[in-house]
């Protein structure tokens, strides 16, 4: 009998402390940073739970997301993440953060994109120079960007300068280094990668290059299996005075990486 006692004590006692699981998709420049690294052990401390962490590109987190297979989504391309919002897909969306993109690439920099003007006759001059250029090719938020900037310097990228990776910001980082390219990244990862590559920012401070990052809840009405309170909580923290500060004092080689959205508002 005082074994079964016992029994049942451990039993509702490992119970209470079980650890919950969150399952969040989301781009590779959050995670190639660092940031997650720092942001979510405040998170699961906080909350007795573990973030499982799925870095894809923004267009396959938003897929997978859209799918129900992750809980919560933390991403960066606002007009696509805005037609999951339309249809139904993801609740809550908020704004966490922002950074900008840039271009890198060799220091003597051949196609002279540190004359350009703007993030179009940034990629004109690689296009007219046919400089190496290595895209993500993955329907990322970075890949989108660069997408849209194409479309408004009305060029089309194609011949053998133009490199369509496939990868993650920092797997085409390394890959631009190798190749002595040029390629759009994301602040956060160059800043992260600056100290593993020879690649410097040659065109910067275009307002066309701003890159805002949202975290969004999947819906539970679409998807109920989904854990749409610790999906809640997740979203709270990363917006609130704590989350938002975790982001503000994250840098690396003394650089800020990503500046907070909500801060003034949280305080």
């Amino acid at each position: 009998m005082i074994k079964l006692i016992l029994g049942l004590i451990l039993l509702t006692s490992s119970a209470a402390h079980a650890v919950e699981h969150l399952k969040l998709s989301t781009t590779t420049s959050t995670d190639n940073s660092g940031l997650l690294a720092v942001l979510h052990p405040v998170f699961e401390a906080k909350y007795n739970a573990k973030v499982d962490v799925i870095a894809v590109g923004t267009g396959k987190a938003l897929k997978i997301g859209g799918n129900g297979d992750v809980d919560v989504v933390f991403v960066h391309a606002p007009a696509a993440e805005l037609e999951y919002v339309a249809s139904g897909d993801f609740i809550d969306r908020k704004a966490v953060m922002h950074n900008d993109f840039v271009f890198v690439g060799v220091e003597n920099d051949p196609a002279q994109l540190h004359q350009a003007k703007t993030a179009i006759e940034a990629l004109r001059l690689i296009a007219k120079s046919q400089a190496g250029f290595i895209s993500r090719g993955d329907d990322s938020g970075t890949h989108k960007k660069e997408k849209s900037l194409w479309i408004l310097a009305k060029s089309v990228p194609e011949g053998s300068w133009y490199i369509q990776a496939g990868q993650g910001m920092g797997a085409v980082l390394k890959i631009a280094d190798e190749k002595q390219a040029y390629a759009l990244t994301d602040r956060g990862t160059q800043i992260a990668y600056a100290d593993k590559m020879s690649l410097k920012v040659v065109f910067e401070g275009d307002d066309a290059l701003f890159n805002p990052y949202h975290v969004m809840a999947v819906n539970p009405e679409k998807h109920g299996h989904v854990n749409y309170d610790l999906a809640t909580k997740y979203i709270d923290f990363v917006t609130s005075v704590k989350g938002q500060h975790i982001i503000e004092n994250f840098k690396k080689s003394g650089q800020q990486l990503f500046y907070p959205d909500t801060l003034t508002l949280a305080k």
